[in-house]
Formats: structure tokens, C-alpha cells, sequence
């Protein structure tokens, strides 16, 4: 098995559309939607969701105002300023627990916290594992690790040929929780000078991790100059390029009808997108 994962340099390159397209050439894959906080992979392939679980991590006071005898000491110790009328605001509360060790009466509790789900769904074209955090929740990197374990075990136990992960973009935590380990990186960009840099900055982190990366450029044609100057930018950084897909109205249409661009075009972008996939698995 091969564990391929899309990312980017920021949000809106069309890594999401590729990783669908990706699915749909694949023969026997396993998917993954590792970008938890605003997953969209979904949108395209319609799961049917097989198993739901619930994802908690870290912990967040909870005074009991029953047992409370209003001593103020929480709010005195509490570095973040989350205590107010003796009340916690949960999302300032960063789980230290000084309030719960000091609290003279232990009148707070001390709960882990429900974050969001992650689910084991079925796709037409093949299994797929997904998540969703809740607005403010943290440990992103924690859940991402999750969901890439599941969909490994789904993966050996199908015996697939591809683990493909539709990665978060930029290089933080998430990101980092996707890469680790990953058989190669493909980063999607653009023809443009916050795309250039943003490459940049994936390709010194695939580096830092030793993991084989390719790049592929999207709607290249409406920037060819800056193409060169990404691609020149990517083999100086160890980086292959793989492809190149122009601008195609046929992208936006076949999100609207929540297809991959490969199941509902034949046009030029669709085409680029199989000759990438191609690349991919000859370079892998």
C-alpha cells in the first residue's frame, strides 16, 4: 500500500478536487479527509457514513456552584483569565488544572471535552475516513492522527492499493500530523507570488521530514512565467514537478454537481488531471 497525501501551501488550490479526481482513477483506495477543520471532501463523494464516533481530547474546568463557596481563589491563580463570577468560559480555559489542584473545597470538575466526530463512511470509490471538529475545539493534530490510523487499518485490512489523504493546508500541526510517515507529498499551488512562497515553505518542511515530494500546479496557464519560476522553485528544493492543469470552467461544474472533475469531464483540466495521476504512480 501507498499512502499518498495532498496538500498546500494555503486553502483553495483545488487540493480537495485532485484527491477526488485521484479517487476516482484509483483502483482499490482508501480515503481519508485529514483537513478536520474545515473537512470538504465530503461535498464531492457523498459519503454514507457506516460508523460514528466521538473525538475528545484535553480537558476544561467546570465549577459546581452547589459545592462553590465563593472564595475567589480560581479566579485569583487562573493565568488565563478564564474565571469570572465564579464561572469558567470554556474557551478561554487552557485545561491546567490549577484551579482544579487549589480549589480548597474541590468544588470543580475537571471532564475531558467532546471536540467533534469522526466517521467511517462508504463512497463510490471506496471507503473513506472523515472528521469534524466543533467551532473552537483544539487537538486538530490529534484528531488528523486518528483518522490516518483508521483508514490505514481499513487500507491493510482491504489490502488497497492507495491510502490517498486530502490534507490541511499550510504547515502547522494538522499538517504535520499528515505528512509524518506518508509514502510521498504532493503539493498543489498556483501561478502566483503567495503561492510561490507558500511552496516554499511546504517544501522546507517535507524536507525536514525526509518524505519524497511532487508538485503540481494549478490553472497554470493564467500565469505561465510564474510557473517556471514554481517549478524552477520546486527541483531547487528537491521537489518533482507532475503536472500542470489549466483554468477550466468544467471544475466549478462538476463541484456543483458533486462529482470529480474526471467522473463529469473529458475537457482539458480533466485531462491534465489523469496524465498527473499517471506521473504520480510511475513516480511513487
Amino acid at each position: 500500500m501507498k499512502e499518498l497525501i495532498i496538500i498546500s501551501g494555503k486553502g483553495g488550490t483545488g487540493k480537495t478536487s485532485i484527491t477526488a479526481s485521484f479517487a476516482a482513477l484509483a483502483e482499490c483506495a482508501v480515503l481519508a479527509d485529514c483537513d478536520v477543520d474545515a473537512a470538504d471532501l465530503h461535498l464531492v463523494l457523498e459519503p454514507t457514513i457506516r460508523r460514528r464516533e466521538t473525538f475528545t481530547s484535553g480537558r476544561a474546568a467546570e465549577i459546581r456552584e452547589v459545592d462553590c463557596t465563593q472564595c475567589g481563589l480560581c479566579e485569583t491563580i487562573c493565568r488565563f483569565d478564564a474565571i469570572h463570577d465564579f464561572q469558567v468560559d470554556p474557551l478561554s480555559c487552557e485545561g491546567c488544572g490549577a484551579c482544579v489542584e487549589f480549589c480548597p473545597v474541590k468544588a470543580i470538575d475537571f471532564p475531558e471535552q467532546d471536540c467533534g466526530e469522526w466517521y467511517v463512511s462508504a463512497t463510490r470509490h471506496g471507503e473513506m475516513v472523515h472528521a469534524r471538529m466543533h467551532p473552537g475545539a483544539e487537538n486538530s493534530g490529534k484528531l488528523v492522527s486518528l483518522v490516518r490510523q483508521e483508514a490505514r487499518k481499513i487500507a491493510l485490512k482491504q489490502n488497497s492499493g492507495f491510502l490517498l489523504v486530502d490534507g490541511p493546508p499550510g504547515i502547522g500541526c494538522p499538517v504535520i500530523a499528515s505528512v509524518t510517515g506518508a509514502d510521498a507529498v504532493l503539493v498543489v499551488s498556483e501561478p502566483t507570488l503567495s503561492g510561490e512562497h507558500d511552496l516554499k515553505r511546504v517544501l522546507q518542511l517535507t524536507n525536514h521530514f525526509k518524505i519524497p515530494a511532487m508538485v503540481c500546479i494549478n490553472k497554470w496557464d493564467i500565469n505561465p512565467t510564474m510557473t517556471e519560476r514554481i517549478e524552477t522553485l520546486a527541483l531547487s528544493l528537491g521537489a518533482k514537478p507532475v503536472g500542470r492543469i489549466p483554468y477550466d470552467a468544467a471544475v466549478t461544474a462538476a463541484q456543483i454537481n458533486a462529482r470529480a472533475l474526471v467522473e463529469d469531464s473529458d475537457g482539458h483540466a480533466a485531462t491534465a488531471v489523469r496524465m498527473t495521476w499517471s506521473t504520480v504512480c510511475s513516480t511513487m
